[in-house]
């Protein structure tokens, strides 16, 4: 989930957007034949409701959370669950755009406790979205490939299992599905928008730009096309270029706040800091929920991180901390507590650092959050005493944490927390200066770290192997993210090795 960064990349933003249903409605909760029949005359899933004004509401909140556009669709997911209080595909659409990850877990509960009202379609989304907030991905991998054998013509359930895939990086697969859901619905937008952001995490630029310009085709007047345009642009260090598509979306819609979110980025890759704080500043005044308030606030953390502030970077932190405290929302506190932790970390205060992983970890322990997360955040607490135990040259615990780690991850068939491992055990060989084994194991982490690409930058030029110490350095000093904490801790240092 997007709120939870301790648990995994941004690109978990894409798969917790899972937007689900067709066009249909079941009245009659006891008719149990009503969804093999819609299937057999559709084959798309259904949406179980005993309300048509709530179908509308469901409806029309679907169609803005699909265009990103969530807050606005809240007051209509909202509306759809007071009109049919055991609307469980609502519920789930619900959690999905929540601002805050409290309100992500009351509601995804909710939809879970509501999941036999459902059909079986609605009821393997609801079953696959928790089993990936427990950090469960070969379970939630088994319910998709499920639901798109029983539902092979809804394009939303290809959709679904291409979020997963895209979760996962295997980005031709994500591809794959994204495609084969243009192809059933030539005039779903939203399978467009991913679509662009799968070829350009594969390196396809042309490809992207093609998915993006038909995105802005099918619905030229809606913000999100040219923001997503403009990211595209961003990646590739066109910024004047990119913050001309942002001011698109912002024209159309000015509380389209996502978009401020990326001009900050473009300006402070320029070298703009100020101007960038002031467009963050922009975004802060407008917020409408904490979600809003706390993505501003992270904006300020990494653009003052990004110029070496860290100080000032820890300052927004606690702000961030702040908003979880107020509404009691753990996962969002262990989130801050993490971030806090990698800033310390950075900064070279160690048993700061670690202090506040613990607090982090204790945070979730005493929650009421499943027991699925507080194991995963136990087993992912061993990642981050290996990170202090590198930083602190003592490659002894840093060892024994990361063989903990690994097997843990094993255990768990979790593929990123594994490329984290490998991550891990790079840092170490880079640390004893075996250049080859760190090499092995940055190349089996997560390329799409530019920590991870620094890494490999370093153990090239550690090997004398001046073109690929060159390349790694290159994709790390111009990854060109919107703001993230792993780019604005290389971003300077990747440039000065570039330099020499």
């Amino acid at each position: 989930m997007r709120h939870l960064r301790y648990i995994g990349p941004a690109a978990l933003l894409i798969s917790a957007l899972i937007f689900s249903g067709c066009e249909q409605v079941e009245p009659n909760r006891a008719a149990t034949s009503a969804p093999a029949e819609a299937t057999a005359k559709t084959g798309k899933i259904s949406v179980t409701t005993s309300s048509e004004e709530a179908r509308k509401e469901f409806l029309a909140g679907r169609d803005l959370s699909e265009k990103l556009r969530l807050t606005d669709s809240i007051a209509h997911y909202d509306k759809a669950i007071s009109l049919d209080p055991n609307f469980a595909l609502a519920e789930l659409n619900r959690a999905q755009v929540s601002p805050t990850a409290k309100e992500f877990f009351d509601h995804l509960k909710k939809a879970v406790a509501l999941s036999d009202k459902a059909s079986d379609g609605e009821r393997m989304l609801i079953q696959a979205a928790e089993a990936g907030a427990n950090a469960n991905p070969t379970k939630q991998k088994e319910i998709l490939d499920k639901l798109v054998a029983a539902y092979p013509n809804d394009e939303r359930a290809h959709f679904t299992l291409g979020g997963y895939h895209f979760g996962q990086q295997e980005f031709p697969q994500a591809i794959t599905h994204y495609k084969h859901a243009t192809e059933l619905a030539p005039d779903y937008s939203t399978a467009f928008n991913i679509l662009g952001y799968a070829y350009r995490q594969n390196g396809d630029y042309s490809d992207a730009e093609n998915a993006f310009k038909k995105y802005i085709e099918l619905i030229p007047n809606d913000p999100n096309p040219y923001d997503s345009y403009a990211e595209l642009l961003l990646k590739m260090g066109r910024f004047d270029e990119a913050i001309t598509q942002y001011n698109k979306a912002l024209a159309i819609d000015s509380n389209f706040l996502n978009s401020h979110f990326g001009i900050a980025a473009a300006l402070a890759y320029q070298g703009k800091t100020s101007e960038a704080q002031a467009e963050l500043q922009k975004m802060t005044q407008k917020a409408r929920t904490d979600g809003e308030r706390r993505t501003a606030l992270f904006g300020q953390t990494v653009v003052a991180l990004d110029s070496g502030k860290f100080d000032l970077a820890l300052a927004e932190v606690e702000k961030q901390y702040a908003l979880g405290q107020k509404s009691n929302d753990a996962a969002a506190m262990t989130g801050d507590l993490q971030l806090k932790g990698n800033i310390l970390l950075a900064a070279g205060k160690f048993d700061d650092a670690r202090s506040a992983y613990e607090q982090a970890l204790k945070t979730t322990t005493d929650s009421s959050l499943s027991q699925q997360i507080k194991d995963n955040a136990a087993r992912f607490h061993h990642f981050n005493l290996a990170r202090v135990a590198v930083a602190k040259k003592d490659l002894a615990t840093a060892k024994t944490e990361t063989e903990t780690f690994r097997k843990g991850a094993e255990a768990a068939k979790n593929a990123n927390q594994l490329k984290q491992a490998h991550e891990l055990a790079g840092r170490i060989a880079l640390e004893e200066k075996n250049y080859d084994v760190a090499i092995a194991e940055l190349a089996q982490a997560n390329q799409q770290n530019p920590d991870v690409l620094y890494l490999l930058g370093q153990a090239y030029q550690g090997k004398g192997d001046a073109a690929k110490a060159k390349d790694s350095f290159t994709k790390a000093a111009k990854f060109n993210s919107l703001p993230q904490l792993n780019y604005a801790l290389v971003r300077s240092k990747a440039e000065k090795a570039l330099a020499t």
